[in-house]
């Protein structure tokens, strides 16, 4: 298996947008802290989420074929379960239906990621150090706010044994972590 730095070097070689590297990266730290959490190899978990768009910037204008490139890309440098996690948070398209802890915490760690940072631009410093889980929490409630987040995306928290609050407030601490890479 490749590890995070070999990651990294694919990352930027394949998406340009560095506001897609960001959310890569946010995904990435949400769901090594949800691995820790539910005792799960974290390199393994982070690694998904560091790649889980690889192909974005592709398949940005077809859907449908998005993750099916990052499946190609990383074949044989991934375990299955990697490259069926990343074709499951666009099941949608991919077929791929949801199915494990790991695919389920992708998805939710990828919508989650879009609140906090759209939580975090609205606060008068644009810093996520100044987002309170209050705050957060009464973003999440009111579906008015971030209209593309999709909540029950973010739910699928509680079917890998996390409750909501507790998603939350993993999620914000993980990104307040790596703020300065973030740029917030």
């Amino acid at each position: 298996m490749i590890g995070r730095q070999q990651g990294l070097e694919l990352l930027k070689k394949y998406l340009k947008n560095e506001n897609l590297i960001k959310h890569s990266l946010a995904v990435e730290a949400i769901l090594k802290e949800m691995a820790k959490m539910l005792g799960e190899d974290e390199e393994l978990w982070g690694l998904v989420g560091l790649l889980h768009d690889l192909d974005y910037d592709y398949t940005k204008e077809e859907p449908e074929k998005h993750s099916t490139i990052t499946s190609q890309i990383l074949g044989g440098l991934v375990p299955k379960e990697v490259i069926n996690a990343i074709k499951s948070h666009n099941y949608q398209h991919s077929m791929q239906v949801p199915e494990t802890v790991l695919d389920k915490s992708l998805i939710a760690a990828d919508a989650v990621s879009g609140l906090v940072i759209a939580t975090a631009l609205v606060v008068p410093s644009k810093k996520l150090s100044d987002v309170e889980l209050k705050t957060l929490i009464n973003k999440f409630k009111d579906n008015s706010f971030a209209r593309g987040c999709n909540r029950k995306k973010i739910e699928l928290c509680v079917d890998v044994g996390i409750e909501h609050q507790v998603f939350l407030e993993l999620s914000l601490d993980s990104l307040k972590s790596i703020a300065d890479t973030l740029g917030l």
